[in-house]
């Protein structure tokens, strides 16, 4: 309903092997003022993603992100977590595709 459990084929436990993918998405809850940009970008660039993540006025966070299947789907169970204070009811995939075949490099906040 909510574009939180897209199925996905295989595991991704292929052996660093995995197609780059391309996610853009919104977080809903109670994810502003409590770190949830700052979480994100710790967990996109501990993954080895490229992407950003930015507050939007609705109470929403909004990210993109790119990078191998799993590391993808692995960031996207972390958002699903939060960090320690967020209270996440939904993440929502809008976009699911593969990657640009040169993705930008790092992962940032934007206001």
């Amino acid at each position: 309903m909510s574009g939180n459990d897209r199925p996905m084929s295989g595991s991704g436990d292929g052996g660093g092997a995995s197609q780059a993918r391309f996610v853009h998405g919104f977080v809903r809850g109670l994810v502003q003022g409590v770190g949830f940009r700052a979480f994100t970008q710790r967990t996109g660039t501990a993954l080895g993603l490229s992407g950003w993540v930015r507050n939007l006025w609705d109470g929403r966070v909004e990210f993109e992100a790119s990078g191998p299947a799993d590391r993808i789907d692995e960031f996207l169970a972390r958002l699903r977590q939060g960090p320690r204070f967020a209270e996440v009811e939904a993440v929502e995939v809008t976009a699911d595709q593969p990657a640009a075949a040169s993705p930008p490099t790092g992962f940032q906040v934007r206001f």
